[in-house]
């Protein structure tokens, strides 16, 4: 085994150091479920009918106790690209499992919510809240104790980390997620950016805009680019929780349906009867975790999992902050190019070596845990492999990963990499603490001093630039977009206007405590700023022509304004919360959310988790 990075190996420690007492409360709670929790033994012959009432050709199984009953938690819908594959998998599964002698029931649904839809929408601002809600639905789900196992299908922004984080509190379970994969490219991102682009600028038209959209969105599956759906199938191949090679198979081919067999022929073999029990909350430990951030930094991962990898660590009793990937972040290089941080998209990335290629480079390179507990082996190197199908009869068989990669403009060797750090920085200052995601923004850009332009919402800013107010060197500070605030919506309408200024020339930087999208780009960006303007963060006391200094290079988040006149300065007043499309009724997640750094999230806080 290569001797792991000193670094890796010194946040890792620090990480269980700082998780003890969690994680070992954690620990005592997932065995004492496993003993005495509600499970289908212990269920009263009235609670056990209700429970296979309707399972058909499955119920003499389930009543006689022995066979393994898998619980499926799905997000299917059939509106949104990624999770329509997902309409028939029930019935499959339940074929699978008959296969081995094990039986499945949906055991319940959860939202999938599609920032893509809602992007610069009011939707938007149930959006980081929907996490929290897919967890409880996910908790409703596996409530019934029917279930020895769960198959959790999902694929999304917040749909993955709210899986995970209900899932997690029945920790005793093993589960193993199944993806549905990525649609087949469409129009080249670059293209895309373009077009939207000179929509900004008002060259184009909505027509011409509709089709380019259309052309880039066009059938089902995930989104090519890699945003934070994609950073999602990322971070459960490294940390061991998908079969491997699982992540990026598009949806539909004989290859994704004999993976998805593959999944359930294996949950039925680590159940808690047998002798390979793997449970999902001795899956995730807190080298799993450091594991799901070394593969973000290394691949150019989506800014949005700095709130949501917090958040699931959270609920297995582990405890991770913005320092752990700040100095991760300045050992682990970046060996992957893929939309927006380079020229293709996420079908180019897995045809040049894709997900086994980074798994075993960065395990040889010492900088992921291969002595974890997977779902599929002995060790993550045994997930370093992609699926063939072989022979006559199409069987399935794993090839282990390309000893180089098979195109260097997407994917390059840990020695050899596109920049020598992981492109996700840690800013702090007398604005308080922000993550700036540097790798899709140019070096000499990674700096920036400029006046502020103050705003309370993003529209503001669309309308200032449409009236050449923003036509100079600034730094659009755009606040009251916290977890408290407004439920942090993500800010990419900004990144069209934001990139055609800067293209003009000028100096443009954002500063903001919301989000911007996996897809941010090219803009330097100060962004989940903690603590938020709501409850007196100091981004609330910050004015126009004020002096701000941005700096990845010096980590360093600060406005230049004389100490005695800044703390005399009062708080900014808050705007009403927004009504319609249901933000009201998520009133009570804003008001109990806590910091970005630590999830933002209501219901872990509440939890004292």
């Amino acid at each position: 085994m290569p001797e792991l990075h000193p670094e890796v190996a010194a946040v890792t420690e620090r990480v269980i150091a700082r998780s003890r007492d969690s994680r070992r409360a954690y620990l005592d709670l997932i065995e004492r479920e496993r003993e005495a929790g509600v499970h289908r033994p212990k269920l009263a012959c009235g609670n056990l009918a209700h429970g296979f009432a309707a399972s058909g050709e499955d119920k003499p199984a389930i009543i006689a106790g022995k066979a393994m009953n898998i619980g499926i938690v799905t997000a299917y819908n059939d509106m949104l690209s990624a999770h329509q594959p997902y309409g028939r998998y029930p019935e499959q599964i339940k074929l699978f499992a008959r296969e081995v002698g094990a039986t499945a029931q949906v055991a319940g649904g959860t939202p999938a919510m599609c920032d893509g839809v809602t992007q610069g929408q009011r939707g938007m601002e149930l959006s980081l809240f929907s996490r929290d809600t897919i967890a409880l639905s996910t908790a409703v789900a596996l409530s019934h104790g029917m279930f020895e196992g769960a198959a959790l299908l999902g694929i999304c922004d917040k749909i993955v980390p709210g899986l995970i984080i209900g899932a997690l509190r029945f920790g005793h379970l093993p589960v193993i997620l199944i993806p549905a994969g990525p649609m087949p490219s469409g129009l080249a991102n670059k293209e895309k950016q373009r077009i939207r682009q000179l929509y900004a600028e008002g060259k184009v038209g909505r027509k011409e805009l509709l089709e380019s959209e259309s052309a880039s969105y066009h059938g089902a599956g995930t989104c090519t680019f890699y945003g934070t759906a994609n950073s999602n199938q990322m971070m459960m191949d490294v940390m061991g929780l998908h079969m491997p090679g699982a992540s990026f198979i598009n949806p539909g081919t004989r290859l994704r349906q004999a993976v998805t067999r593959s999944a359930i022929h294996r949950l039925a073999e680590i159940g808690w009867s047998g002798n390979d029990y793997r449970p999902l909350g001795r899956c995730i430990d807190e080298k799993a975790i450091v594991n799901a951030i070394v593969g973000l930094l290394a691949t150019g991962g989506s800014t949005n999992h700095a709130i949501h990898l917090p958040a699931m660590a959270r609920a297995a009793g582990i405890v991770i902050d913005w320092e752990d990937f700040d100095q991760l972040s300045a050992v682990v290089p970046l060996i992957a190019r893929v939309y927006p941080n380079g020229a293709g998209d996420v079908n180019h990335f897995h045809a040049a070596g894709g997900m086994s290629y980074v798994i075993a480079s960065l395990i040889d390179a010492g900088l992921l845990h291969d002595d974890i507990l997977t779902v599929a082996g002995t060790r993550l190197r045994d997930h370093a492999r992609d699926p063939k199908l072989a022979g006559e009869g199409d069987e399935l068989t794993f090839e282990d990963a390309p000893a180089e990669p098979l195109d260097e403009s997407m994917l390059r060797p840990p020695a050899k990499p596109f920049q020598p750090d992981g492109g996700m920085r840690l800013v702090k200052g007398n604005l308080g603490r922000a993550t700036f995601k540097t790798s899709a923004v140019e070096p000499e850009r990674r700096t920036i001093q400029a006046p502020a332009r103050v705003f309370s919402d993003q529209d503001e800013v669309i309308a200032a630039f449409k009236a050449g107010e923003l036509e100079r060197d600034v730094v659009v500070v755009v606040r009251f977009q916290g977890p408290r605030a407004n439920g942090m919506p993500e800010l990419h309408k900004l990144t069209p206007p934001l990139g055609v200024l800067q293209d003009r020339g000028f100096k443009v930087a954002l500063v903001t405590d919301g989000r911007m999208s996996g897809a941010s780009g090219k803009v330097p960006a100060a962004i989940h700023v903690s603590p938020e303007a709501v409850g007196g963060g100091p981004i609330g006391r910050i004015r126009d022509g004020d002096m701000i200094r941005l700096s990845a290079e010096e980590g360093r988040l600060e406005v230049l304004v004389d100490p005695a006149e800044w703390q005399g300065r009062a708080d900014a007043v808050q705007p009403p919360p927004g009504l319609g499309t249901g933000r009201e009724l998520f009133a009570f997640m804003r008001h109990g959310a806590d910091d970005a750094e630590r999830g933002g999230s209501a219901m872990l806080a509440a939890a004292g988790l």
